[in-house]
């Protein structure tokens, strides 16, 4: 092979105080590993020396801990973009120590290709192969990765061999012009294919390689729990009762579906409901609960960026990988987020809130308004576009003394006219043709949890009564200020 083999730190070496680096990874699949630990040391090693030495990062989204963590850690990090889930890069990014600007995926490849983000000086992807003609074959995710490298001066390869070459025919990559110059994408069913298998690459480009064989740092499969199954019953139901009402085709539209817990919750209740039939994703994220439903044949074909699965699944899907890449493909995010064919495709949009307010707006990152906790990721890309947006969330946290309902959201990604339907483990709140008020009455009986009820009912019928949305501009935050004075957010006197 022509191209140099390098150790992490001599990779390291190459990346200077100043520069923009676009990393591998969607979720820690497919993510950068052993070069982001090399700078990270390098970092340390300056800052040790009284020499300043931090990069710009851009990923896909959320990476593992070897990336985000360690170079977190270390201090390393001057501006962070676009999503992010790292408890220690959280806290630096909320103490204002670590500058960090949240962006609708579907953006992120038309911001590195306008420049609006600078220049990007390296682009560090992992691959399972690479060819003497620069065809670079990525692994478990897709993500900006096939931007990073066109606009990138310099390319570094991680060969993880961890992951089979034969992976080669599970990525689609389908690359966007600056308009004026799109063309329509040519998808319309989850499983269409529209580009190229590999990443083409300047081989001139490619400075060298770093050879692996590490995991992803994915967990393990988090088990649902009585209120997640809840949460996905009351989804499964819904859907099932929008496709005898005959608003959803009896064959199913594509389904998107968030990360965690209660997304994974919301599959298999799909998955297990009876007037249901098998269906496609369209999605980002492919979790454990879609490739359970793949061999149960409840999932036809599972279209996304990233495979993010727990060691033992992804083990499965490897050694089937025959069978699974008739039935996967992963694309760059602005293709899977593209607005385009979310709305061709009548996409059924599943995202989790943190909190959602009487009128229906929908806050997915901030904590009590000024605290980031991951960013918008795609949610916003599918809520807005979708056939139909549904946003879930238990109805209450920290052991009931914070209210996911509010009247008022201390920070709003998702407004009113693009959500439509809201469920909690307590109900159902269908707000499509219905006033300001109708909706708040909906909300407040279908998915609040009753300790939260009478104090929400009597925010909306007596203290913002009046006008044409429920809202009083003295008590709307009352709530979360009673929580910031006592710990909790009931006992409110209005």
């Amino acid at each position: 092979m022509p191209f140099p083999s390098l150790s992490p730190e001599e990779a390291a070496a190459l990346i200077h105080n100043g520069q923009t680096v676009g990393f591998s990874g969607f979720t820690p699949a497919g993510a950068a590993k052993a070069i982001p630990k090399a700078i990270a040391a390098r970092a340390r090693d300056e800052h040790n020396a009284g020499r300043p030495f931090q990069i710009g990062v851009i990923t896909g989204a959320s990476t593992g801990a070897s990336l985000d963590g360690e170079l977190a850690l270390a201090d390393a990090i001057s501006f962070r973009t676009p999503y992010q889930s790292n408890q220690i890069l959280r806290k630096r990014i909320n103490e204002g120590k670590t500058r960090f600007f949240d962006m609708h995926l579907s953006g992120v490849s038309t911001a590195i290709l306008n420049g609006s983000l600078g220049k990007v000086d390296y682009a560090v992807v992992e691959a399972c192969d690479i060819t003497a003609d620069g065809e670079i074959v990525l692994t478990t995710s897709v993500g900006v990765s096939p931007t990073l490298c066109r606009v990138a001066e310099k390319v570094i390869i991680e060969l993880n061999s961890y992951h089979p070459a034969t992976l080669r025919g599970m990525h689609d990559i389908f690359e966007m012009p600056l308009p004026p110059n799109r063309r329509e994408i040519p998808i319309y069913k989850a499983s269409d294919r529209a580009g190229s298998p590999v990443i083409k690459v300047d081989p001139k480009k490619i400075v060298g390689i770093v050879h692996t064989h590490i995991p992803d740092e994915t967990g393990e499969f988090v088990p649902a729990s009585p209120v997640t199954d809840e949460i996905g019953r009351r989804v499964a139901d819904f859907f099932a009762s929008e496709i005898r009402a005959g608003r959803v085709p009896k064959e199913m539209l594509p389904v998107q579906s968030g990360v965690g817990n209660v997304a994974n919750a919301v599959m298999a209740a799909m998955g297990n409901h009876p007037e249901i039939e098998s269906f496609d994703m369209y999605s980002e994220v492919i979790q454990d609960s879609v490739i359970d439903l793949m061999d149960k044949g409840k999932i036809r074909f599972a279209s996304g960026v990233s495979l993010s699965l727990a060691p033992a699944t992804l083990k499965r899907v490897y050694s089937d990988l025959a069978s699974y890449r008739d039935r996967l493909v992963l694309r760059p995010q602005d293709v899977s987020n593209n607005c385009e064919i979310v709305r061709r495709l009548g996409i059924l949009a599943v995202n989790t809130a943190l909190e959602i307010d009487l009128s229906g707006n929908v806050n997915s990152t901030h904590v009590l308004g000024k605290d980031i906790m991951n960013g918008i990721g795609g949610s916003g890309d599918f809520t807005r576009n979708g056939y139909l947006s549904v946003f879930v969330a238990p109805s209450v946290a920290k052991g009931g003394k914070i209210s996911a309902i509010v009247p008022l959201a201390t920070h709003i990604d998702h407004n009113e006219h693009s959500v439509q339907v809201v469920v909690t483990e307590h109900g159902v709140a269908d707000m499509r043709g219905k006033t300001p008020h109708e909706r708040a009455k909906l909300i407040i009986e279908n998915c609040a949890h009753p300790d939260y009820r009478p104090m929400l009912r009597h925010y909306c019928n007596v203290l913002a009564s009046d006008g044409h949305a429920p809202q009083s501009l003295r008590d709307a935050f009352a709530m979360h200020r009673h929580f910031l004075e006592t710990g909790d957010m009931r006992g409110v006197h209005w």
